[in-house]
């Protein structure tokens, strides 16, 4: 009976609203917390969204935000007629199938929900594989044996081949199989994109790649910086942008240069996606100066810009030259400016990519970085210069 009604209350529920779990263990950044997980419900096509707060000292080992709490989140699905709810923190497997028991309805935690934006978001098949290969990965983690279908199966001939593998191991069997051929793939791309760097390296062509917080504009840029019909997609919403676009675009005092635009980062990037996204941030790794752009406009822009550093450092591109961009001046209503160091060296560039104001500076400051780089020994890095 229990089961029939809650098959009912999923076939009635809205599928594009959800309830949105944010528990406050004394961690920093809370309030920020509530207003990312609430974008990104919404990027993955959420329309009507209900937000359940509550302190906690510790996590509840059975459901993690224990009974009490658990019965509001019902009694808010209930009310808003809610088909998912979202938890912006991550559960255990357990955790996770106990929560949908007991609500009847599907439950998800911040990775699984990152992983479905990312799925939604990439377009070219470099894309889609990395993101097939971290949905396996997490999806291995979370196989149980809570369906029919995962009963042991029966082998041999007939009835009498005796019990066979259960369901779960050739689930198991399967997943490591795909995932197998996932990486021997992106392998292969990889060792194509080895190929074209050490073929502009041979060029000595500089090369810039643009890395900030998602939504910080660096799609918008990135078409600024080359031609607005480079063709990165841009959007105001999170994670518009998944898959790696490179452009040649000619600076004054540099020549040549080539342009990547990355992934945006966020705070706690779950590291399968990280992982998995690893061959395409190589671009990241390899390049020549990192255009760290920053929102200029978010009142959490210092946080924001640590969390990307942590990611760099993660990837191991933590030590290449970095120039902090901040874009948006025409929302925060900065002017555009080129900020120095004590050494006369260009270290902060503030622009509008949406206006265009700005934009010399910034192709002058890549052309001073092209010709330091030039340099025997030079490996500044000023990433720490986030203040005006």
């Amino acid at each position: 009976m229990l089961e029939e009604t809650a098959v009912a209350v999923r076939r009635a529920s809205d599928p594009a609203a959800v309830v949105l779990v944010c528990l406050d263990f004394g961690d920093d950044g809370y309030e920020e917390s509530i207003v990312e997980i609430t974008r990104l419900a919404e990027s993955a096509g959420a329309k009507r969204n209900k937000v359940v707060q509550g302190r906690r000292q510790r996590p509840d080992a059975r459901l993690y935000a224990g009974s009490g709490k658990v019965a509001e989140i019902g009694l808010a699905a209930d009310e808003l007629n809610a088909a998912t709810v979202i938890f912006n923190h991550s559960l255990a497997p357990g955790q996770q199938r106990n929560l949908e028991k007991e609500l009847g309805r599907k439950v998800l935690d911040r990775t699984e929900l990152i992983l479905r934006i990312f799925a939604q978001r990439a377009r070219t098949n470099e894309g889609k594989l990395q993101v097939e290969l971290a949905q396996l990965e997490h999806l291995s983690t979370r196989l149980v044996r809570g369906w029919t279908h995962l009963e042991r199966q029966r082998g041999g001939l007939g009835k009498t081949g005796g019990p066979g593998e259960k369901q779960i191991e050739l689930d198991r069997r399967y997943i490591a199989r795909r995932v197998a051929v996932l990486k021997g793939k992106l392998h292969e791309l990889q060792k194509q994109r080895v190929i074209r760097r050490r073929a502009r390296a041979r060029r000595d062509v500089f090369s810039v790649s643009l890395v900030g917080y998602t939504n910080a504009g660096k799609s918008t840029l990135f078409n600024a910086l080359t031609h607005p019909s480079a063709g990165a997609y841009v959007a105001d919403k999170l994670f518009a942008t998944l898959d790696t676009t490179t452009r040649k675009v000619w600076v004054e005092g540099a020549g040549q240069v080539v342009v990547a635009d990355t992934v945006g980062f966020i705070r706690d990037l779950p590291h399968g996606l990280v992982a998995a996204f690893r061959a395409t941030l190589e671009e990241t790794v390899r390049a020549d100066l990192l255009l760290h752009v920053v929102d200029s406009a978010s009142d959490t822009r210092a946080r924001e810009a640590e969390d990307v550093n942590k990611v760099l450092a993660e990837i191991h591109a933590d030590g290449i030259p970095q120039l902090p961009v901040w874009n948006k001046i025409d929302i925060s209503g900065l002017q555009p400016a080129v900020g120095r160091d004590e050494y006369g060296r260009i270290s902060r560039v503030l622009v509008s990519a949406h206006t265009g104001a700005g934009l010399a500076g910034l192709r002058g400051a890549i052309a001073e970085a092209a010709q330091l780089s030039k340099q025997p020994g030079h490996s500044q890095n000023h990433s720490a210069e986030l203040s005006i």
